[in-house]
């Protein structure tokens, strides 16, 4: 069993940022969104496969973000991804970004994932995705 920190590039656009032209502090969810998408595609996981082969979802339950340094428009950052807990019903991932250039540590997050079922009802991991992530805890 292997540990699987998956990277991720993202660019940041004016769109993302504020007046300020620093990115704009949601946009990191987003960010991080997309890294675990493909974290579980990296993995061998669809998200959209999970949903209709078991009926199950992903919904986060609780974000912890800590805020850094500030990200600013046209940086190349880095997001790096890894699941931290698995059990039951429950995912936890650990989230870094980073400026790619520096590998400035941007911010830091702990992101908390229940699998739930087409009625938002808490469900087990389905055994056949659940063994694919233990492989990378």
């Amino acid at each position: 069993m292997t540990q699987l920190t998956k990277s991720w590039p993202v660019r940041v656009y004016y769109e993302d940022t504020d007046h300020a032209g620093m990115v704009y502090y949601a946009n990191y969810l987003k960010f991080m969104e997309r890294a675990r998408s493909e974290f579980l595609r990296s993995a061998g996981l669809e998200l959209d496969h999970i949903h209709t082969d078991f009926g199950v979802m992903f919904a986060v339950t609780e974000a912890n973000i800590r805020y850094h340094t500030p990200a600013l428009f046209n940086d190349l950052l880095i997001i790096e991804s890894s699941i931290v807990t698995l059990r039951g019903a429950r995912i936890i991932f650990k989230q870094h970004i980073f400026r790619q250039d520096s590998h400035k540590l941007l911010t830091a997050a702990e992101i908390h994932l229940a699998c739930i079922n087409q009625k938002s009802k808490v469900s087990r991991i389905p055994a056949p995705v659940y063994a694919v992530l233990k492989k990378h805890l």
